[in-house]
């Protein structure tokens, strides 16, 4: 993904619904909105809706076959993602001391 948008990515991930989608075609791999729809028991247009937003941050990938259309996770990009954000918020040098327990009290 040469264009990372770490806004975007974290907004398509800030919804649960969208969470439990990627979750299910990263598992189950290729799904049509109709398979989604079944599994979160909400309209069309409201699986459409999110699957949209994670087609716009790059998180799916889509192909049509006739009238249905049919998503997939996008696997690298989401490892990029990741990897990036990983990046940007982990502190480069880890103080040991902040992960040791507190010295204990003497009785």
């Amino acid at each position: 993904m040469t264009n990372f948008d770490m806004v975007a990515f974290c907004k398509a991930l800030g919804d649960e619904t969208r969470q439990r989608i990627l979750q299910i075609l990263q598992t189950e791999g290729e799904k049509c909105v109709s398979d989604l729809v079944d599994v979160f028991n909400v309209s069309q247009p409201t699986i459409s809706h999110h699957l949209n937003f994670l087609k716009q941050a790059n998180l799916v990938a889509s192909r049509r076959d006739g009238k249905q259309v049919y998503y997939r996770a996008n696997q690298d990009n989401i490892t990029e993602c990741c990897g990036i954000l990983f990046t940007k918020l982990v502190p480069t040098e880890i103080e040991l001391t902040e992960f040791t327990p507190a010295e204990k009290a003497l009785p």
